[in-house]
Protein backbone atom coordinates (compact mmCIF):
# COMPACT_ATOMS: atom_id res chain seq x y z
CA UNK A 1 0.00 0.00 0.00
CA UNK A 2 3.36 2.37 0.94
CA UNK A 3 4.26 1.67 -2.76
CA UNK A 4 0.88 2.44 -4.35
CA UNK A 5 0.22 5.70 -2.38
CA UNK A 6 4.15 6.76 -3.19
CA UNK A 7 3.24 5.82 -7.04
CA UNK A 8 -0.37 7.79 -6.49
CA UNK A 9 1.44 11.06 -5.54
CA UNK A 10 4.62 11.04 -8.25
CA UNK A 11 1.48 10.27 -10.70
CA UNK A 12 -0.42 13.43 -9.80
CA UNK A 13 2.67 15.35 -9.35
CA UNK A 14 3.45 14.77 -13.14
CA UNK A 15 -0.25 15.53 -13.94
CA UNK A 16 -0.12 18.76 -12.33
CA UNK A 17 3.35 19.53 -14.07
CA UNK A 18 2.29 18.06 -17.35
CA UNK A 19 0.13 20.86 -18.45
CA UNK A 20 1.79 23.53 -17.36
CA UNK A 21 5.11 21.88 -19.46
CA UNK A 22 3.26 21.86 -22.42
CA UNK A 23 1.38 25.02 -22.28
CA UNK A 24 -1.88 23.07 -22.65
CA UNK A 25 -3.97 25.50 -20.17
CA UNK A 26 -1.62 28.93 -21.04
CA UNK A 27 -2.18 32.16 -21.13
CA UNK A 28 -4.25 33.82 -24.04
CA UNK A 29 -2.61 35.50 -27.27
CA UNK A 30 -0.41 38.55 -25.84
CA UNK A 31 -1.80 41.46 -27.55
CA UNK A 32 -0.12 44.60 -25.61
CA UNK A 33 3.15 45.79 -24.98
CA UNK A 34 3.22 45.70 -21.49
CA UNK A 35 2.18 42.46 -21.59
CA UNK A 36 5.12 40.77 -22.19
CA UNK A 37 6.28 41.64 -18.85
CA UNK A 38 3.58 40.11 -17.13
CA UNK A 39 4.07 37.04 -19.46
CA UNK A 40 7.87 37.12 -18.04
CA UNK A 41 6.76 37.86 -14.23
CA UNK A 42 3.98 34.87 -14.69
CA UNK A 43 6.40 32.55 -15.98
CA UNK A 44 8.95 32.89 -13.66
CA UNK A 45 6.56 32.33 -10.82
CA UNK A 46 5.40 29.25 -12.25
CA UNK A 47 9.25 27.71 -12.70
CA UNK A 48 9.80 28.54 -9.10
CA UNK A 49 6.94 26.82 -7.82
CA UNK A 50 7.62 23.91 -9.47
CA UNK A 51 10.92 23.85 -8.40
CA UNK A 52 9.57 24.02 -5.02
CA UNK A 53 6.49 21.46 -5.65
CA UNK A 54 7.95 18.98 -7.34
CA UNK A 55 10.78 17.87 -4.95
CA UNK A 56 8.83 18.13 -2.13
CA UNK A 57 6.02 16.04 -3.51
CA UNK A 58 9.28 13.52 -4.63
CA UNK A 59 10.51 13.62 -1.24
CA UNK A 60 6.91 12.51 -0.09
CA UNK A 61 6.32 9.79 -1.43
CA UNK A 62 10.73 8.72 -0.96
CA UNK A 63 9.42 8.95 2.77
CA UNK A 64 6.26 7.02 2.55
CA UNK A 65 8.22 3.90 1.50
CA UNK A 66 11.75 4.24 3.14
CA UNK A 67 9.80 4.62 6.59
CA UNK A 68 6.90 2.59 5.96
CA UNK A 69 6.15 0.10 9.02
CA UNK A 70 7.34 -3.12 8.66
CA UNK A 71 6.12 -4.85 11.40
CA UNK A 72 9.11 -4.08 13.83
CA UNK A 73 8.05 -2.94 17.10
CA UNK A 74 9.89 -0.21 18.26
CA UNK A 75 8.92 2.75 20.47
CA UNK A 76 7.26 6.13 19.89
CA UNK A 77 9.82 9.01 20.15
CA UNK A 78 7.86 12.31 21.03
CA UNK A 79 8.62 15.42 19.41
CA UNK A 80 8.71 19.05 19.91
CA UNK A 81 9.83 19.66 16.15
CA UNK A 82 13.08 21.61 15.10
CA UNK A 83 12.76 24.97 15.45
CA UNK A 84 16.12 25.46 13.60
CA UNK A 85 14.17 24.23 10.46
CA UNK A 86 11.22 26.13 10.82
CA UNK A 87 12.91 29.13 10.98
CA UNK A 88 14.45 28.40 7.44
CA UNK A 89 11.77 26.88 5.59
CA UNK A 90 9.30 30.49 6.81
CA UNK A 91 12.36 32.60 6.05
CA UNK A 92 12.56 31.09 2.74
CA UNK A 93 9.02 31.53 2.28
CA UNK A 94 9.14 35.16 3.40
CA UNK A 95 12.07 35.74 0.93
CA UNK A 96 9.90 34.00 -2.64
CA UNK A 97 6.81 35.90 -1.73
CA UNK A 98 8.57 39.28 -0.79
CA UNK A 99 11.43 38.62 -3.66
CA UNK A 100 8.24 37.98 -6.36
CA UNK A 101 6.23 41.05 -5.29
CA UNK A 102 9.79 43.50 -5.62
CA UNK A 103 10.33 41.93 -9.20
CA UNK A 104 6.85 42.71 -10.00
CA UNK A 105 6.67 46.48 -8.45
CA UNK A 106 8.16 48.39 -11.38
CA UNK A 107 5.80 46.44 -14.20
CA UNK A 108 2.83 47.58 -11.57
CA UNK A 109 4.00 51.06 -11.13
CA UNK A 110 4.58 51.97 -14.79
CA UNK A 111 1.37 51.72 -15.77
CA UNK A 112 -0.24 53.01 -12.90
CA UNK A 113 2.15 56.00 -10.94
CA UNK A 114 3.91 57.16 -13.86
CA UNK A 115 2.03 59.03 -16.55
CA UNK A 116 0.98 57.89 -20.24
CA UNK A 117 3.42 58.69 -22.75
CA UNK A 118 2.59 62.10 -24.59
CA UNK A 119 0.37 61.58 -27.41
CA UNK A 120 -1.81 59.28 -26.05
CA UNK A 121 -5.23 58.40 -27.26
CA UNK A 122 -7.47 59.21 -24.11
CA UNK A 123 -10.64 56.95 -24.21
CA UNK A 124 -13.13 57.16 -20.86
CA UNK A 125 -14.68 53.85 -19.68
CA UNK A 126 -17.71 53.88 -17.52
CA UNK A 127 -19.16 50.98 -15.52
CA UNK A 128 -22.57 50.66 -14.02
CA UNK A 129 -24.69 47.88 -13.68
CA UNK A 130 -24.01 46.08 -15.83
CA UNK A 131 -22.69 47.30 -18.91
CA UNK A 132 -19.81 49.28 -19.96
CA UNK A 133 -20.11 53.03 -21.94
CA UNK A 134 -16.55 54.29 -23.72
CA UNK A 135 -16.34 58.03 -24.17
CA UNK A 136 -13.98 59.75 -26.67
CA UNK A 137 -13.26 63.57 -26.94
CA UNK A 138 -14.01 63.82 -30.73
CA UNK A 139 -12.56 66.44 -32.96
CA UNK A 140 -11.56 68.89 -30.29
CA UNK A 141 -9.74 66.70 -28.52
CA UNK A 142 -11.72 67.89 -25.00
CA UNK A 143 -14.35 65.84 -22.92
CA UNK A 144 -17.10 67.75 -22.32
CA UNK A 145 -18.79 68.43 -19.16
CA UNK A 146 -20.92 66.34 -17.42
CA UNK A 147 -23.61 65.99 -14.91
CA UNK A 148 -25.34 63.38 -12.94
CA UNK A 149 -28.87 64.61 -12.61
CA UNK A 150 -28.82 64.70 -16.79
CA UNK A 151 -27.81 60.74 -16.55
CA UNK A 152 -30.75 59.19 -18.80
CA UNK A 153 -30.28 55.88 -20.22
CA UNK A 154 -33.64 55.30 -22.29
CA UNK A 155 -32.87 58.98 -23.62
CA UNK A 156 -29.31 57.83 -25.40
CA UNK A 157 -27.24 59.91 -22.41
CA UNK A 158 -26.15 57.33 -20.34
CA UNK A 159 -22.98 59.38 -19.08
CA UNK A 160 -24.87 62.84 -18.39
CA UNK A 161 -23.29 64.85 -21.32
CA UNK A 162 -24.29 68.51 -20.97
CA UNK A 163 -25.74 69.41 -23.68
CA UNK A 164 -25.07 73.30 -22.75
CA UNK A 165 -21.36 72.57 -22.74
CA UNK A 166 -19.70 73.19 -26.08
CA UNK A 167 -16.75 71.03 -25.49
CA UNK A 168 -19.08 67.80 -25.45
CA UNK A 169 -21.46 68.25 -28.83
CA UNK A 170 -18.60 65.99 -30.78
CA UNK A 171 -17.84 63.76 -28.12
CA UNK A 172 -18.16 59.92 -28.91
CA UNK A 173 -19.90 57.31 -26.87
CA UNK A 174 -20.17 53.83 -27.76
CA UNK A 175 -20.38 50.38 -26.16
CA UNK A 176 -17.72 49.10 -27.84
CA UNK A 177 -13.84 50.28 -27.24
CA UNK A 178 -12.25 50.83 -30.93
CA UNK A 179 -8.69 52.08 -30.43
CA UNK A 180 -6.10 51.93 -33.12
CA UNK A 181 -2.81 49.53 -33.41
CA UNK A 182 0.52 50.47 -32.00
CA UNK A 183 -0.74 53.41 -30.68
CA UNK A 184 -0.67 54.38 -26.48
CA UNK A 185 -3.88 53.96 -24.75
CA UNK A 186 -5.09 55.65 -21.31
CA UNK A 187 -8.18 54.35 -19.95
CA UNK A 188 -9.72 56.80 -17.76
CA UNK A 189 -12.12 54.58 -15.49
CA UNK A 190 -14.88 56.08 -13.69
CA UNK A 191 -18.05 54.09 -12.13
CA UNK A 192 -21.93 55.09 -11.87
CA UNK A 193 -22.99 52.80 -9.20
CA UNK A 194 -20.59 50.34 -7.76
CA UNK A 195 -16.64 49.15 -7.76
CA UNK A 196 -16.40 47.73 -11.13
CA UNK A 197 -13.26 46.15 -12.80
CA UNK A 198 -11.92 46.52 -16.12
CA UNK A 199 -10.44 43.88 -17.36
CA UNK A 200 -9.12 42.44 -20.91
CA UNK A 201 -7.05 39.50 -20.80
CA UNK A 202 -5.11 40.00 -23.83
CA UNK A 203 -3.95 43.09 -22.58
CA UNK A 204 -2.90 41.69 -19.05
CA UNK A 205 -4.87 44.78 -17.79
CA UNK A 206 -7.12 44.89 -15.03
CA UNK A 207 -8.18 47.89 -12.42
CA UNK A 208 -10.72 48.68 -10.87
CA UNK A 209 -13.35 51.49 -11.29
CA UNK A 210 -14.31 53.14 -8.47
CA UNK A 211 -17.41 55.64 -7.67
CA UNK A 212 -16.42 59.24 -7.47
CA UNK A 213 -12.91 58.33 -8.54
CA UNK A 214 -10.81 59.17 -11.69
CA UNK A 215 -8.63 55.99 -12.23
CA UNK A 216 -5.63 55.54 -14.78
CA UNK A 217 -3.93 53.07 -16.41
CA UNK A 218 -2.49 52.52 -20.02
CA UNK A 219 -0.96 50.60 -22.58
CA UNK A 220 -0.34 50.14 -25.90
CA UNK A 221 -2.40 47.39 -27.97
CA UNK A 222 -0.05 45.84 -30.55
CA UNK A 223 -2.54 43.41 -32.25
CA UNK A 224 -5.72 43.55 -34.69
CA UNK A 225 -8.51 41.95 -33.05
CA UNK A 226 -12.07 42.13 -32.97
CA UNK A 227 -12.98 40.37 -30.01
CA UNK A 228 -10.95 41.54 -27.14
CA UNK A 229 -13.51 41.10 -24.41
CA UNK A 230 -13.85 43.57 -21.99
CA UNK A 231 -14.97 42.00 -18.53
CA UNK A 232 -15.86 43.26 -15.17
CA UNK A 233 -13.99 41.31 -12.77
CA UNK A 234 -15.16 42.72 -9.63
CA UNK A 235 -18.60 40.90 -8.35
CA UNK A 236 -21.16 44.05 -8.81
CA UNK A 237 -24.54 42.70 -8.09
CA UNK A 238 -27.07 39.97 -9.60
CA UNK A 239 -26.31 40.62 -13.25
CA UNK A 240 -22.44 40.50 -12.82
CA UNK A 241 -22.02 37.19 -14.97
CA UNK A 242 -23.56 39.18 -18.26
CA UNK A 243 -21.43 42.89 -17.96
CA UNK A 244 -19.15 42.56 -20.88
CA UNK A 245 -18.51 44.71 -23.65
CA UNK A 246 -15.71 44.64 -26.28
CA UNK A 247 -12.28 46.12 -27.34
CA UNK A 248 -11.74 46.32 -31.07
CA UNK A 249 -7.58 46.43 -32.40
CA UNK A 250 -7.41 48.27 -35.59
CA UNK A 251 -5.53 50.07 -38.05
CA UNK A 252 -5.27 54.36 -38.39
CA UNK A 253 -7.46 54.35 -41.55
CA UNK A 254 -9.87 52.24 -39.83
CA UNK A 255 -9.85 53.90 -36.58
CA UNK A 256 -10.19 57.43 -38.61
CA UNK A 257 -13.00 55.75 -40.32
CA UNK A 258 -14.91 54.63 -36.89
CA UNK A 259 -14.59 58.49 -35.87
CA UNK A 260 -16.28 60.03 -38.65
CA UNK A 261 -19.16 57.36 -38.67
CA UNK A 262 -19.94 58.41 -35.31
CA UNK A 263 -19.33 61.86 -35.08
CA UNK A 264 -22.23 64.22 -33.91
Amino acid sequence: MAFLLALLIVAITAGLVWPMASKMWWTPVLASVQGANFDKHFLTTMVMCVIIFVPAQLALAYCIVAFKDKGRAKAAVYSHGNNFMEVIWTSLAMVFFIGMNVLGQSMWAEQRFTGAPEGSLQVEATGEQFAWNFRYAGADGKFGKTDYLKVDNSAGNPLGLDPDDPAGKDDIVTSTLVVPVNRPLEVILHSKDVTHNFFVREMRIKQDAVPGMDLRIHFTPSLLGDHYEVACSELCGLGHYKMRAYMKVVTQPEYEKFLKEHAR
